[in-house]
């Protein structure tokens, strides 16, 4: 239903910006499947992290990683929609130092992360997504 009501409303319902004061947002992510080549859209929360987005393969709490960053480990290169707007980004593992600036965000956004970390044994993964430089014209 949720992705109904988005496709319905162009994007205006279905996806909501990240708040000003640290809150998250919520998207759409577009990979293209390692072994099928099909698009594949997951609806995910995110953080602004300056012109990035930034989001968490946590796989709501489960031991493996989620299809999606699989995904994008095998092409990087996906889209987001969020509020009618769609974007063209690059994705990457967050760095040590990224990581260590992200990951209290999305704890004090969500305590759900911290308790995901506690009964993890794997790192969950924050994966930063930054738009793609159209050039000129684009």
């Amino acid at each position: 239903m949720h992705r109904a009501l988005f496709r319905a409303t162009g994007g205006r319902i279905g996806t909501t910006r990240a708040r000003g004061d640290g809150g998250l947002g919520t998207l759409f992510l577009e990979t293209t499947g390692r072994t099928s080549g099909q698009p594949r859209r997951t609806a995910l929360f995110y953080l602004d992290d300056g012109r990035n987005v930034a989001v968490v393969a946590s796989n709501a709490g489960a031991d493996h990683d989620p299809a999606w960053w699989g995904n994008l480990q095998a092409q990087p290169r996906a889209a987001i929609e969020v509020a009618g707007q769609r974007l063209v980004v690059d994705a990457h593992l967050a760095t040590d130092t990224e990581r260590a600036r992200l990951w209290p965000r999305f704890v004090a956004a969500s305590g759900q992360y911290a308790e995901y970390e506690r009964r993890l044994t794997r790192p969950i993964p924050v994966v930063i997504l930054e738009p793609v430089d159209p050039g000129p014209g684009g």
